[in-house]
This record gives structure tokens, sequence and C-alpha cells, in this order.
């Protein structure tokens, strides 16, 4: 094992599809077949299952996460000038979001779990009676603490989208009930990228809701503002899934469940396998569940660390080396370095190593050898 550097990849598309491509190719030849390319039967269905998954009334599928973020908030009403909380730590389309509606992100910094810190958002809504909607992201597939988000939400009347784009199949315990994410709030979004616990072989989205309103608006947004078709209600976006997509993740769906035990268990491994004091691994909360869409650690060393492991042939990927607040685009926001001390932290600490479901434990065992081996080293 020595002799040859092991090649483990961050994430592998590849051992998934040896599983399944009887099944796939089979699927998407039956979609291509029936001369309904686009929001036909497939596209039904996967509606139909994620809906009964999630445990919504309504779920609307859309061409991509990002879309179904923005085909979100402005069925949720937000418009030009309104002011919407999110994370500065999470990927740029969040907060991308609420600015292409023409209104404000207002972030408000994490904790060191990486998710938002729902104590600080309860000050901000009491400060800022002009709030409208709060964005958490469940980030990394862990939940946030939504029980208390939304006492406050529904205390102040600020409505609450959910990012759920990488925590599909997450649970949080709301009322005393095991609930999923993207079901809790006003409205939820999914991401179906192809490295999503549930992913396309291309790019692919849905919105999840509870509300008949917002779940008619998003329809008709989503095929540029017409329900009937040349007959347009308002300027809407070209948002569909198309029907091999669907077929796809159909196909993947019935596995789904067994992944994120998958995911669960490897992520319990390297806990155990890293130990100690060689980086700061993942926590897992009691009162809420994580399906481990990345395994992220810590270490002041973060650099370095990422150096050694590529030289040795280990996948790594930093999420995120920019909080949102710093980046050059949301410089009109005029915040400043020091304004969210976390989410700058966790920015220059935070490294993703291999998750994937069909991860081996001998390739574990060898992820987190290297680690503790650098560490060791420079001890």
């Amino acid at each position: 094992m020595e002799a040859d550097i092991v090649k483990i990849p961050l994430f592998d598309l590849t051992r998934q599809y040896k599983e399944l491509r009887n099944e796939m190719i089979k699927k998407i030849d039956e979609a291509i077949s029936s001369g309904v390319v686009i929001m036909g039967q497939n596209v039904e269905e996967i509606e139909e299952r994620i809906a009964n998954y999630i445990g919504v009334k309504h779920a609307i599928a859309v061409g991509n996460g990002s879309d179904a973020l923005v085909l979100a908030l402005q069925s949720m009403g937000i418009e030009k000038g309104d002011r919407v909380i999110t994370t500065p730590y999470t990927f740029f389309s969040t907060a991308s979001a609420i600015t292409r509606l023409g209104g404000i992100p207002i972030f408000i910094d994490v904790g060191e779990d990486f998710n938002i810190d729902v104590g600080l958002v309860e000050k901000k809504i009491k400060s800022d009676k002009s709030i409208k909607a709060v964005i958490p992201v469940h980030l990394f597939g862990k939940s946030v603490d939504m029980e208390y988000l939304k006492s406050i939400c529904d205390k102040y009347g600020v409505k609450i989208l959910e990012d759920a784009a990488q925590s599909i199949g997450s649970e949080a315990f709301v009322g005393g009930k095991r609930v999923k994410t993207a079901s809790i709030g006003d409205a939820g979004i999914l991401s179906f990228f192809p490295t999503k616990n549930l992913g396309a072989y291309g790019d692919a989205g849905m919105v999840l809701t509870n509300s008949d309103e917002i779940a008619d608006r998003v329809r008709i947004l989503r095929v540029h503002g017409s329900h009937q078709k040349y007959v347009h209600e308002e300027i809407g976006y070209n948002s569909r899934m198309d029907e091999i997509q669907a077929a796809i993740l159909n196909v993947k769906f019935s596995h789904l469940d067994m992944w994120i035990d998958k995911r669960i268990n490897a992520a319990s491994n390297y806990s155990k396998l890293l130990g100690g004091d060689t980086v700061l691994c993942p926590a897992v909360p009691k009162d809420r569940t994580h399906v481990f869409h990345q395994y992220v650690v810590r270490t002041e060393r973060r650099e370095e660390l990422r150096e050694y492991l590529t030289n040795e042939g280990i996948g790594t990927a930093i999420y995120y080396p920019i909080p949102l607040h710093l980046q050059k685009c949301f410089s009109f926001l005029n915040y400043k370095p020091g304004d969210f001390p976390v989410a700058e932290k966790l920015s220059k600490e935070s490294l993703a190593i291999p998750m994937f479901p069909e991860i081996t434990f001998e390739e574990q065992e060898y992820v987190a050898k290297k680690i503790k081996e650098f560490m060791e080293e420079r001890s």
C-alpha cells in the first residue's frame, strides 16, 4: 500500500453508477422513447415521491437549486428593498438569490458548528422590525435548530425559507416530533447537483412547501410566468426539470436512505479514527441529525494539511475559503473583516475530506493515518 500512492477522491460518482448502470440506461431510454423529454411522467413521479418523503403537500421540480431559491423567495413575496437574514458561511447562491430579486442580505454569524447562530437571529429580528424573512442553511447536511428558529419567526411574523440543498433526509425535532428539513419553514429548497446525497447527472432542483399559494406561484414562475401556454400572468423564468434528470433521480431515490446510513456510518468511522488531538471533527447534536453531505474537519494548519494530503493522493476541498460578506460582489453591503469572526475563522480552518456512500473502511483508515502522520511530524 505504501509503495504506490493510493488515490482516494473527495467524491466518486463512478462507483455508484456502476451499481445502477443497467437500471439507469433502461429508465433513460424509456424517457427518451416516450417523446416527452421535459416535465413529463418522470418529473411528476419524483415530485410526488419527494413530497411524500419530506412530508409536504407540494414539491415543484425546477432547473437547479439556485433557481429554486429565487423562485421560492419570489413566491413568498420577497421583492426589491426587502431585508432577508442569512448566513455568510454558505454557498454563493443562498445570498445571491436575495439580491437577484432586489432584496438586501442581512448576514448573521454562524456558530462553531458552521450553522447560523439562531440566538443572534433573534437579536437581529428584535432590533430590526423590517426583516421579512430568514434563510437558514442546513450546512454540510446538519440540521439547524429549527424548533427555536421557528418559534422566533412565528413570534415576529418573519417568513422562513429553508436552504436544504445539502441536507435531504436530515431531521430536526419540532413540537416533540422528528421532521425532515425543508418541511418546517414556509418553503424549502433542494439541490440535485451531481455531488449531492441525491444527485442527478446534471442540474436539477426543487421547491417544497405546504402553501397552495406559494406552490401555485412557483409553478407559474418556472414556465415564464405562465399557467396556460402563451398566456403570461407575470414575467417568470425558464427553469424546468428535464425527464432524463428526473428519471435518474427516480432510480437513485430508492437507495437514498441506505446511502444516508452509509454516510453516517462513514462519519462515525472517521470520528473514531481521528479521535484525540489530531483535528477537530464535526459533532452531532442529540436533538437533530446530520446526513454528512460533507465531512469537514478543522485545523489551524489547514493549508499545510491539504497540500500534504494532495501529495498522498487524497482528495480534499475547502468549503468556503471566503465568507460571503467579504466577497467583492457584496461590497455594496458595507461589511468588513471582523464583522463575523466565527465565519472568518472557519473559512481559514475548515477542510472537507473524502465522503461518499461507497468509500471503504480501508480508504478511511488510510485518510486518517495520513492526517495523523502529518500532525505527528509537526507536533
